[in-house]
């Protein structure tokens, strides 16, 4: 199964500059040793937008760039906004980076990792996995 981490996971991998391994950091690289870990550019994005010291910054940037992005077509912004309004329907709300990210997972057969909450409720009315790290013993 090939799985697209979500902005909060990478953040979360980046976050300590003690080098210390977190469980994302821990799960990212098992991910990238698997040859798995998939990133795409609103993701990337998002994640280098958050970094005010230019130098961090540049280290994300460049440990990001060994990722190609995955393709985004027309039709996966044409279905992101179909799943906005599904949701929305359900009452269920969310971004417009959220159901781009579902669409383009549910399109590629990936499975979502991420511990935005949000989407265990956009699970509720769309069609697409969430990766779950196995727990360590």
């Amino acid at each position: 199964m090939r799985v697209l981490a979500d902005t909060p996971v990478w953040s979360a991998a980046f976050r300590r500059d003690d080098g210390t391994p977190n469980q994302h950091r821990r799960e990212l690289e098992k991910l990238v040793t698997q040859g798995v870990l998939e990133l795409m550019g609103p993701i990337r994005q998002e994640l280098l937008s958050g970094i005010k010291d230019r130098a961090k910054y540049e280290h994300v940037r460049d440990r990001l760039r060994v990722f190609p992005d995955l393709e985004i077509a027309t039709e996966d912004y044409e279905e992101a906004a179909r799943f906005y309004n599904l949701c929305r329907a359900k009452g269920i709300q969310g971004s417009a980076t959220d159901f781009l990210i579902c669409a383009v997972a549910i399109r590629h057969g990936l499975a979502i990792y991420t511990d935005d909450k949000d989407f265990v409720g956009y699970q509720k009315v769309l069609a697409f996995d969430l990766y779950r790290p196995a727990k360590s013993a």
